[in-house]
């Protein structure tokens, strides 16, 4: 009688079986179809920046691995003042053999964009990436990015980066630790946050306990990803424009520079008045604010870890920080040799990764460069952004 029923149910079993293959055959099938289709319509996504690219992975990995495609992560700076010099516009129909694809909101900071980076990891490797960095990110202590971290927070590029292979368990550790500090944005994926204290405590058997874990988490981050090709597909389907006609051009960039508008700023320009013993005392203490403000900035922090991430998935990136609004520094009272201490302390930590930088402190105190002296750039600022990207992609050496 069991024996019979034994019989009995192993058809039911191979039948299941069966039916879970082909599941998972259909599952892989329709990946390879979406991830197809997401490199084959690569000319016409690249330039779009929308929520869909810069919170989930599938169409920034098609952009890894285009080779006409420069990827740039950055923050508002990609969003607010739309001028056809923004890279992305200005690049759009590859005037130069190359197109530009923006990945980044407002409030977009180092911590961000490090989990995305981490998260394409391989997809990443000999790829040239572009950075732009805020200084008004490094000059603000206290806990205020957490909020904007918060905003921007992707659950999928989170998972896949604490879960997939290309970092180590150390760097793991250091960004755990960091993305711990504002729990808030794991409420809903305690699985996530559970594994990110086992990452962050660096003992031996929390780490044993983690990889336990990890096919758990490697189903779920496949669950995620299917999600997101899932709907790369629809709007592949329903709201992709078609990709521009390409037009290669000879550009003349001090020509192009020259004819946007804004003027710069010349010594002949600006008047010069002696300050007074009480004025030098007020400029004095302003100096000594504006560096302790810079040196109790968190996301120094994040940058570095930024930059660990990018050595350590081999990716060749190239940085570029917007200069500080020196003139609305000069009305505040803080020095220029205060503000040189930001760019001598930005060129190290870059350079220590041997990381090419573009700080553009030249244009410190030009207006003409940033927008209402904030951390956007104007259309001038964008031709010089566009100059060293062009320089960067075509293996040239980047100017500012």
């Amino acid at each position: 009688m069991e024996r019979a029923n034994g019989r009995e149910g192993m058809p039911h079993l191979f039948s299941g079986l069966i039916a879970s293959c082909l599941f998972a055959a259909i599952l892989v099938g329709a990946e390879m179809v979406a991830v197809h289709l997401e490199q084959a319509t690569i000319l016409a996504t690249a330039p779009e920046l929308f929520s869909l690219k810069n919170q989930g992975l599938a169409f920034q990995r098609a952009a890894a691995h285009a080779a006409g495609v420069l990827p740039l992560y950055g923050s508002s700076e990609l969003t607010a003042v739309r001028v056809p010099e923004r890279a992305n516009i200005f690049f759009h129909t590859a005037p130069t053999g190359f197109q530009v694809s923006p990945v980044g909101a407002e409030g977009t900071n180092s911590l961000n964009m490090l989990q995305k980076i981490g998260a394409l990891g391989s997809d990443l490797r000999d790829k040239k990436v572009a950075i732009s960095l805020s200084p008004e990110w490094l000059l603000t202590p206290g806990a205020w990015w957490l909020e904007v971290y918060k905003g921007n927070f992707s659950l999928m590029a989170a998972s896949e980066m604490a879960f997939g292979t290309a970092l180590n368990f150390e760097l793991k550790r250091d960004i755990a630790s960091r993305m711990l500090k504002f729990p808030s944005t794991l409420k809903n994926s305690p699985f996530l946050e559970f594994a990110l204290k086992l990452l962050a405590s660096g003992r031996w058997l929390d780490r044993v306990l983690f990889c336990v874990l990890w096919p758990a988490g490697k189903a779920q981050t496949t669950i995620l990803e299917l999600q997101d090709h899932f709907e790369a597909f629809n709007y592949i389907r329903h709201k992709l424009k078609p990709a521009p006609p390409r037009r290669l051009e000879t550009l003349d960039w001090p020509k192009l520079i020259a004819s946007v508008g804004g003027t710069k700023t010349t010594d002949a320009d600006k008047v010069t008045i002696a300050p007074s013993l009480k004025e030098k005392a007020s400029r004095g203490r302003r100096d000594v604010t504006f560096r302790n403000d810079m040196n109790a900035s968190p996301d120094w922090i994040n940058l570095e870890l930024l930059l660990r991430t990018l050595a350590r998935v081999h990716a060749r990136p190239l940085v570029l920080s917007m200069p500080l609004p020196g003139d609305f520094y000069d009305q505040k009272g803080v020095s220029r040799s205060a503000r040189e201490d930001y760019y001598v302390r930005l060129r190290t930590l870059v350079q220590s990764y041997h990381f090419p930088l573009v700080e553009f402190k030249e244009h410190d105190e030009y207006p003409a460069f940033l927008y209402l002296h904030r951390d956007h750039l104007t259309a001038k600022g964008w031709m010089y952004y566009d100059r060293a990207l062009d320089d960067f992609f075509h293996g040239r050496l980047p100017r500012s």
